[in-house]
């Protein structure tokens, strides 16, 4: 059993059961807690893992899935008072550096869990997801909110960027289990997640 569908499994088969801190009985076996570090990641399918600033986007896959945002071994963060990604419907995407401070997991190798629909056209996926992203990073404004505190670590474009293609019906529950197994690896959400996803039935 891969550990997405053991987190699955755990949280009743369709990453349903969340809250932002889980007891013991939401977690599952203790042997499929997951630890969230690029060599768990690779076991777990996830494949790129490329330097933000060295990224091809032809490289990335078109089709939906998971992708996560990881922090090189000797990243050390150092906090922009102002965010380089773009305003949308004139919010600024600054926080306040204490609020930067209070978010850091200083033993987290993974800043951000995030998802690729198919969208409703079904022409979306990770390359246009991961390439939106970037695109917020550099001032664009495009809707990728819940990600912004990416943008304003000084050093962003050394992070790394991996990727896991799945069947579109299984993104929003993948993208809920790994919250959820975030959460019982570390005790909350990603630096960069400031809301657990929720699987939609």
């Amino acid at each position: 059993m891969s550990t997405l569908k053991a987190l699955l499994h755990a949280l009743g088969g369709d990453g349903g059961a969340y809250r932002r801190s889980l007891g013991p009985a939401l977690r599952g076996p203790a042997q499929w807690t997951m630890l969230f570090t690029k060599k768990s990641l690779i076991e777990d399918g996830f494949t790129g893992f490329r330097p933000i600033d060295e990224l091809e986007s032809m490289r990335i896959p078109q089709g939906p899935g998971i992708f996560v945002i990881l922090r090189p071994a000797d990243f050390e963060p150092i906090f922009l008072s102002k965010s380089t990604a773009g305003t949308f419907k004139k919010k600024d995407p600054s926080l306040k550096r204490e609020v930067l401070e209070s978010e850091w997991i200083p033993d987290a190798s993974v800043l951000y869990i995030g998802k690729a629909s198919a969208g409703s056209q079904g022409n979306r996926g990770l390359r246009k997801q991961i390439q939106e992203f970037l695109d917020y990073g550099r001032g664009r404004p495009t809707v990728v909110w819940d990600a912004r505190l990416i943008w304003q670590l000084r050093d962003a474009l050394d992070l790394i960027i991996a990727w896991k293609e799945l069947p579109a019906s299984e993104v929003n529950g993948a993208e809920a289990a790994y919250h959820v197994g975030f959460v019982a690896a570390h005790g909350r959400l990603p630096f960069a997640n400031l809301v657990q996803a929720r699987a939609k039935k």
